[in-house]
């Protein structure tokens, strides 16, 4: 999975096509001649590979996951900044989640072969699209495209149209309760509706009269053959010359019935206003078939509970074909919901963006802050472990990666290549390597070709041969790995499991168990945020250090620590004290209320040059940053969200006392970093306090 700043934006309207030389085929054969062995998922085998993964992961000892997504910030100014708080970051990854698709999800599940030594992998690379599957007030699905994202896919090779047309839909739980709900309130108005089976219409055009008038007649006609005659296979009443509207005489739950093809909607509401007013013993019944098509009957019945149990087997029935079409609906839910099921280990690279799409996607709605994010994600993966935290932290690893990158391929390449080039290495560090098989579809194989990068399945597939290298290398002896063993248990991997980074740049690492981030760390300046004013609207011209030299002119040459640019329409400006806060945003109000000759001649007037200078403190930042809106400025979103510019949060605010507090509070988790840059040679535990 790509991380990278991508811009500009636009809605997805239209179907892309594929840049691959060939269309990604599902079928065993295309994933045999392909380079690397990878079982490619779309609708047309989804529900045969959900049986087989269900005993593969059943089976697994870990299981490695990776998604592609169509973008990653909605604006320059959600991407990850200096100054951003933990809670504030995750409210800018909680915006991408919300606002980008995932189009690939890849899981690989691992499993220990105790009889040849070596980890078999199983590679699944599913196509996911949000395609709306219920016709019953469904939610409309909308989400963004970068054009760089969507760029970057198609150099990969990424198969649009089979992401489009083949891709398998999904419903999260939350969408899934709702969905039920609305079937449950429509079962209920027709099962409360005390006026019977027909409604009182009015006809007011020409055409609705004459068109209720020909069908009383063709009924009246039709019910006295059933009648008289007592052969209800004879030939059905005609509509009219050249109509596409038909009708044939059938059985409907073994009545008599006449089956209704060709009309419209209000047609048939005009046919059961005829049954009510002129034909007791006639019903029009809406049904659907095992392929869910919509029929239409009107059907006779013997007596008036006849009448009532026919409409009530009705009523029965579009419910029963309403359930299946939700549980239909779920489609790759199915898969998560079995990851979530069998609580296995969960392994990702750089992967808190991932997980945040799992929840928003599958699960429902983000929740508002990170705290109860990982409160609620804990209780569906509670063991989820980022190979990037385990390669960055661990002095070993580390040590390793030191000359490269720990990204997903240059991790792979340093720790994995042997499998990634299919030859053996002298280096010694690789001598005791774990080896990894690949079995799709019952074939099995050890030496391939290197697959595609940037294409889920192989991506979860190169994570999960980090994490079994990674393992190899922390001491796990997997000769004496039973299925009975849990990963997620040992000890050895204690200290990284539900660690996850929110903020890779800034080395953020948030525990999933406790909600605590580790606020103060070897990456971020110390500085306090009530220490911070923002200021944004002013003249477009001025230059972070133009307008610090404005401050400093005012307040001193040691008031301001830095002025920190959020795009060409925002700046952070970091006092040396809260004092200096109060000062500003006090002085800045009274200039903007004096037109005398002070004002103007004020060194802070630069900045508010123009009247609609803007400033406040951090917790404006916050309440811009928690807005759904994604303008492209800074200032356009300040404006459009409705914050105004204040002097300071009223001290008394049982929320700010609290964040105060949470920003307090050190885990131990950062402890792991500070001890490798330390060059010390044991790293302690990190254990929630």
């Amino acid at each position: 999975m790509r991380r990278l700043k991508q811009w500009p934006l636009r809605p997805l309207a239209y179907s892309f096509c594929s840049s691959a030389a060939e269309a990604v085929s599902s079928s065993t054969a295309a994933a045999a001649t392909a380079a690397f062995p990878l079982k490619h998922v779309t609708r047309s085998n989804f529900e045969t590979t959900l049986n087989d993964l269900r005993a593969l992961v059943k089976a697994a000892d870990f299981v490695a996951i990776d998604l592609e997504m169509t973008g990653v910030t909605s604006a320059p100014w959600r991407d990850s900044l200096e100054f951003d708080r933990y809670d504030v970051r995750y409210l800018k990854v909680k915006d991408s989640a919300e606002k980008f698709a995932v189009v690939q999800f890849g899981v690989c599940p691992f499993r220990w072969d105790s009889r040849t030594h070596s980890f078999v992998s199983h590679p699944h690379n599913f196509f996911v699209f949000p395609r709306q599957e219920l016709t019953f007030d469904p939610p409309a699905h909308e989400f963004l495209c970068q054009t760089t994202s969507m760029d970057f896919l198609a150099k990969y090779q990424f198969d649009f149209n089979t992401c489009i047309h083949e891709g398998i839909s999904y419903l999260s739980r939350r969408q899934e309760e709702e969905a039920s709900q609305r079937l449950e309130r429509l079962h209920g108005e027709e099962r409360n509706d005390s006026s019977g089976e027909t409604e009182d219409l009015k006809l007011v055009r020409l055409a609705d009269v004459l068109f209720a008038e020909r069908m009383k007649n063709m009924l009246n006609d039709w019910r006295s053959g059933l009648l008289h005659g007592g052969n209800v296979s004879s030939e059905s009443p005609k509509i009219s010359n050249g109509s596409t509207q038909s009708t044939e005489t059938v059985f409907h739950h073994m009545r008599p019935a006449l089956s209704l093809k060709g009309f419209t909607s209000h047609q048939l509401r005009v046919i059961n206003s005829v049954l009510g007013k002129h034909f007791g013993d006639l019903v029009y019944i809406h049904s659907n078939d095992k392929n869910s098509c919509s029929q239409n009957f009107v059907v006779y019945t013997e007596s008036q509970s006849d009448k009532e149990n026919l409409m009530k087997e009705a009523k029965e029935e579009r419910k029963r074909v309403g359930e299946r079409k939700i549980q239909s609906a779920i489609g790759f839910r199915q898969v998560i919901d079995l990851l979530a099921s069998e609580q296995k280990l969960i392994v990702g690279h750089n992967c808190f963006l991932d997980i945040a799409h799992v929840y928003s996607k599958f699960v429902g709605p983000l929740p508002s802050t990170a705290e109860k994010f990982v409160a609620s994600i804990n209780s569906h993966f509670p063991y989820i472990v980022d190979t990037k935290i385990l390669l960055n932290v661990n002095p070993m690893l580390h040590q390793r990666m030191k000359k490269s990158s720990t990204s997903l391929s240059s991790a792979f390449s340093s720790l994995c290549p042997q499998i990634e080039f299919s030859s053996r290495s002298s280096d010694s560090f690789l001598q005791q390597r774990v080896k990894i098989d690949v079995e799709v579809d019952n074939i099995r194989c050890s030496n391939w070709n290197a697959g595609g990068k940037h294409e889920a399945g192989y991506d979860a597939f190169m994570t999960g041969c980090i994490f079994a290298q990674a393992c190899n290398h922390l001491g796990f002896d997997f000769k004496q790995h039973s299925q009975s063993d849990n990963l997620a248990r040992n000890e050895k991997l204690e200290k990284y499991i539900n660690r996850l980074y929110l903020s890779w740049t800034r080395g953020d690492i948030i525990d999933l168990r406790t909600g605590h981030s580790n606020a103060d760390n070897w990456r971020v300046s110390k500085f306090k945020y009530e220490n911070i004013v923002l200021i944004w609207n002013f003249p477009r011209k001025l230059k972070a250090r133009e307008i610090k030299e404005c401050i400093c002119k005012t307040f001193g040459s040691a008031s301001v620590i830095s002025v920190y640019h959020i795009d060409d329409s925002a700046v952070f400006v970091f006092f040396k004290n809260s004092e200096l806060v109060w000062d500003f945003l006090t002085l800045k109000r009274q200039l903007e209320s004096s037109d005398g000759p002070v004002s103007v001649l004020h060194p802070l007037s630069k900045i508010l040059e123009g009247g609609n200078t803007g400033a406040a403190d951090y917790k404006a930042y916050k309440e811009i940053c928690s807005s759904h809106i994604s303008k492209v400025l800074f200032s356009d979103q300040a404006e459009t969200v409705g914050v105004k510019s204040r002097t300071r949060p009223n001290p008394q605010d049982e929320t700010d006392r609290r964040e105060e507090s949470t920003d307090a509070v050190t885990h131990k988790a950062s402890d792991l970093i500070d001890a490798f840059l330390a060059d010390r040679v044991e790293v302690e535990t990190a254990t929630p306090t």
